[in-house]
């Protein structure tokens, strides 16, 4: 029967894309990739820590090819800081490349910046909370009205 589609493999689940022009790798880095317009070949964008930061440089990027009439991810955030207009037909491949690489780079620094100070913070708190968990207690000192029967029979033991 001819315009049936093949069946569905079972326990496949079907891919979401959760940004035009980005993929993740196997191993979780998520990488960003564009066709050049009337060509065959892509222009490689880069690999990434974060989904987001692969699609900003894939609307960098398709925002130079095609101008203010490209479909992006987000079309709000498009800084256009020496493009003019954003599409020029001589533009180098290279130099598409690297204006996307530098603001996906510049949004996984943000993201990367702001999870390594949580988790510092996070890993700190826990660190002093196992100290004063794990606390000897000094046992040449009389005990405080504040501590309890329990917390010096504890540490006797």
């Amino acid at each position: 029967m001819e315009g049936q589609l093949p069946p569905k493999k079972a326990g496949t689940k079907p891919k979401e894309r959760l940004f035009r022009g980005v993929r993740m790798r196997k191993w979780g880095k998520w990488v960003a990739e564009i066709r050049e317009p009337n060509k065959r070949s892509r222009i490689w964008l880069g690999s990434y820590c974060t989904p987001v930061a692969a699609a900003k440089a894939y609307d960098t990027a398709l925002f130079y090819l095609r101008g203010r009439a490209a479909r992006l991810n987000f079309p709000d955030d498009v800084s256009v800081d020496d493009a003019g207009s954003g599409v020029d037909i001589g533009m180098p491949a290279a130099w598409i490349r690297k204006k996307a690489a530098e603001v996906g780079a510049k949004v996984d620094a943000l993201h990367l910046r702001s999870a390594s100070v949580f988790c510092c913070r996070s890993q700190e708190d826990r660190r002093r909370k196992e100290e004063k968990q794990y606390k000897n207690p000094d046992l040449n000192q009389e005990p405080t009205p504040e501590s309890s029967d329990d917390e010096w029979s504890s540490g006797l033991q």
